[in-house]
């Protein structure tokens, strides 16, 4: 079932989600209900708070992403990245690798047509719940590592715009207002 998105302005995107400590039909099937959210928003990330739930938890596919747009190590493995996405994750912890910080352009689906330039390091690793249970670990870089670091921000309350310089936020700062009005009107 495709989900409402809650967009910028919203309380609870600002909320640090609560940790996951059931893991049963009910997680699983939020889950499967946000994947098809974000499928629909054609996003390649969805947090519990952007449809409106403060819980840590957040589903990541790049299925449809360019292979060579990062790398991983799962559980000590590669698989096939169809074998382990979309992927369901619950109570994130990452570390940061030693690695280059890069800038790239990010968007939002809690801010619909605003994109701006982001520095995050460029490989971590985390470790996390699947929707059962299971723990994990990964090691990633790139495009998935960018996607799993803007997600657990989202967990902790944190927003992209929130990384951006002063000067790429400037640029976007009147988009944003906008946003932010129709959010409160919309309330």
């Amino acid at each position: 079932m495709v989900l409402p998105i809650v967009h910028y302005n919203d309380p609870v995107l600002r909320q640090k989600g609560e940790p996951v400590t059931v893991f049963d039909a009910a997680l699983t099937q939020l889950g499967r209900d946000m994947v098809e959210t974000m499928h629909a928003a054609r996003g390649i990330g969805l947090a519990a708070q952007q449809i409106g739930k403060a819980l840590q938890f957040c589903v990541v596919d790049l299925r449809e992403a360019d292979p060579d747009d990062f790398d991983f190590e799962l559980d000590g493995s590669r698989p096939p990245v169809e074998l382990f996405m979309p992927m369901m994750i619950a109570n994130p912890k990452i570390t940061v690798l030693p690695s280059e910080k890069d800038s790239y352009e990010e968007g939002c689906l809690s801010f619909p047509d605003i994109r701006g330039d982001v520095v995050r390091p460029d490989e971590i690793e985390v470790r996390f719940e699947d929707a059962q249970g299971v723990p994990h670990v990964m090691v990633c870089n790139g495009l998935l590592s960018r996607c799993i670091q803007h997600e657990a921000d989202h967990l902790n309350g944190t927003l992209f715009i929130d990384r951006m310089s002063k000067r790429t936020r400037a640029a976007i700062d009147r988009s944003i207002k906008a946003l932010a009005e129709k959010t409160k009107a919309q309330a």
